[in-house]
């Protein structure tokens, strides 16, 4: 499984379609670090806003690419951890693009919500093949969360909370997702998907 793979399934997922490929924008170690990152973890989308625009650039471990090469469904044990990181990485990539085309802002609180949704939608989705239930794919992402050491009270507070909107939304969808109910979970995917900055947060905490 390649990070462009990621992306198309997204972008088949919420019914969008970006021209940039992450693959292109993809940052090896040194020169993520030249630009500012900060090396904390596998995974790190550097941002720069100018007058033209936003610049982006992605950085994934090389480690984790190499775990999830291989990959043609969903992951086993071994692995989630490393498809996590890709699939966390690709969605920052993919929904700062849609919210630049829309001219709005968003939060990092936003940001790490939608990402811990797509990792359970592209999981959920895939898993149907195997028979995978929703539950178990909310046990294994939510059921025992560790975060990097050296946060700030801040970011703490912040991926803690992504994390418990992120879980209680995505046990609203897994009737939808066992009961195989595929049309009305993609609609309620890309109604959630679409709404901006505050009025999402708000459904979310519904």
């Amino acid at each position: 499984m390649k990070l462009d793979s990621i992306q198309e399934h997204l972008e088949a997922i919420y019914g969008v379609r970006c021209e940039l490929k992450v693959s292109d924008y993809l940052l090896g170690p040194d020169a993520a670090r030249s630009l500012g990152g900060t090396g904390r973890s596998n995974e790190e989308l550097l941002v720069h806003e100018s007058d033209d625009g936003l610049e982006l650039g992605l950085f994934v471990a090389p480690q984790v690419l190499e775990q999830i090469l291989p990959l043609e469904g969903p992951p086993a044990a071994g692995a989630l951890r490393a498809y996590c990181e890709a699939a966390e990485g690709v969605s920052h990539f993919l929904y700062l693009q849609q919210v630049a085309h829309h001219d709005r802002q968003v939060s990092l609180l936003e940001l790490e919500t939608q990402a811990e949704i797509d990792k359970f939608a592209t999981l959920g989705l895939t898993g149907l093949r195997t028979g995978a239930s929703g539950a178990r794919w909310i046990e294994r992402l939510f059921g025992d969360v560790r975060y990097l050491d050296g946060l700030t009270e801040e970011e703490g507070a912040r991926y803690r909370e992504a994390n418990r909107l992120a879980k209680a939304y995505c046990q609203r969808l897994v009737p939808l997702l066992d009961g195989r109910r595929l049309e009305r979970l993609l609609a309620e995917l890309r109604k959630t998907y679409r709404l901006g900055a505050e009025a999402k947060l708000q459904y979310l905490r519904r």
